[in-house]
């Protein structure tokens, strides 16, 4: 049994390259076409991709955390004898298996009327190669590969070919760190490869504005010298930032588009019924890594106390959890001993939320002063998403609930 390529397909019209996230499959499993076998992210979305054949995974031949041009190789399967490889670039599954038959019929016509109509056009039929463009193509030494190359429009540019041979050197380029008496290099860490693909993906079309809040934090703080006091043997209370978070989930509730994101190249707006909480964890070396609170809002607040430990836990093991159900993430930004601090928002959450140092502030009593404990909050968004209003609103609910905390 013959043994073929799976490679990235091409799931948008003038994608280049794309972050693969996870493997769903292992090796030595049975697949059938259409199984969705790994997870890739793309300035789209984070998309389960299907395997275009039935076979049996023979290998992984790339590493999740890796970005990829289009058309990479990803894997390989073995598969029945007269099953052909999918060309570099292909669609999605069903796609890819419909251009095959009309690539079939067209070839079949042209053959029987002895026309040349596969002259001027790639193997997609949809695709069209002017004869400037066919012969750049021959120039670099890609006409046959022609098909496997992305197009923005209907006919194929020596721009499409540019970007094609450019995804192409970037992702297949082999760099080697080098030392010297001056400087030493070193490969970075896969999660910060991938931290660095998502700020990428969302400085390339989230428009972000931020807003701050100051807030007292003495209802948190009497809240867990409460719990402190009758907490027993190694039993710990939450922290007053997991307290923080917990109010931030009741109030994504009443704000629908704190729980949403943009699809469909920004046109439409998709809102998620549960909240998924992002929460930025630091790691030594200056690694940061995302845990998860899945469907927080149906958690009562020990079960979400729990949740948070446990997700948080994971991530210092070296688990990213971020997914595109992701709209909000929080940062404790006060546990660095930062008051203040605009934090960057993370794709595909559409919002971070940062909490600074908790700090006593004077309020003036009488002719003297007395203290009271409080924090900032700052939140950027996206403003393509949140308008100014509805971010204030946003605001000034949790600084309610933060304040009215028992």
């Amino acid at each position: 049994m013959p043994t073929i390529a799976v490679r990235i397909p091409q799931m948008g019209e003038g994608l280049q390259e794309a972050l693969l996230v996870e493997f769903l499959k292992q090796p030595g499993e049975q697949i059938t076409r259409d199984e969705p076998i790994y997870v890739m992210e793309t300035d789209k979305a984070t998309t389960d991709v299907e395997s275009p054949y039935d076979g049996v995974l023979v290998e992984w031949t790339a590493e999740p955390g890796t970005v990829m041009a289009i058309g990479s190789e990803v894997g390989r399967m073995e598969v029945a004898d007269g099953v052909k490889e999918m060309p570099a670039g292909h669609g999605p599954a069903d796609e890819a298996t419909a251009d095959d038959a009309k690539r079939s019929e067209s070839d079949s016509a042209n053959e029987k009327s002895g026309g040349s109509q596969s002259s001027s056009k790639s193997k997609r039929s949809d695709v069209v190669i002017p004869p400037r463009t066919k012969k750049y193509l021959k120039e670099k030494g890609l006409l046959d590969v022609a098909d496997s190359i992305p197009v923005a429009g209907s006919k194929m540019m020596p721009d499409d070919v540019d970007r094609f041979l450019s995804a192409q050197t970037k992702t297949n380029a082999t760099y080697t760190p080098e030392e010297t008496d001056e400087y030493a290099e070193a490969e970075l860490p896969k999660s910060q490869v991938t931290l660095n693909y998502r700020l990428v993906r969302g400085s390339t079309s989230c428009v972000p504005v931020t807003v701050m809040q100051t807030v007292d934090w003495e209802a948190i703080f009497a809240a867990r010298e409460k719990l402190k006091s009758e907490s027993t043997g190694d039993t710990k209370p939450p922290s007053g930032f997991a307290m923080m978070m917990h109010c931030v989930v009741q109030t994504m509730m009443d704000h629908p588009k704190f729980r949403s994101s943009l699809v469909g190249d920004g046109k439409y707006l998709r809102t998620f019924k549960n909240v998924s909480l992002g929460i930025a964890v630091g790691l030594p070396g200056d690694e940061l890594l995302t845990a998860v609170v899945k469907n927080a809002n149906q958690l009562s607040r020990e079960q979400f106390f729990a949740a948070a430990n446990e997700q948080i836990e994971l991530a210092r093991s070296g688990t990213d959890q971020a997914d595109s159900s992701v709209t909000i993430s929080v940062s404790n930004i006060g546990s660095a001993g930062m008051r203040w601090g605009i934090p960057a928002i993370v794709s595909p959450a559409a919002a971070t939320l940062a909490l600074g140092e908790v700090y006593e502030q004077p309020i003036p009593d009488g002719d003297s002063f007395k203290f009271r404990k409080t924090a900032e909050l700052t939140l950027s968004f996206d403003h393509r998403l949140i308008n100014g209003i509805g971010a204030a609103d946003f605001m000034n609910q949790l600084k309610e609930k933060i304040e009215s905390y028992v």
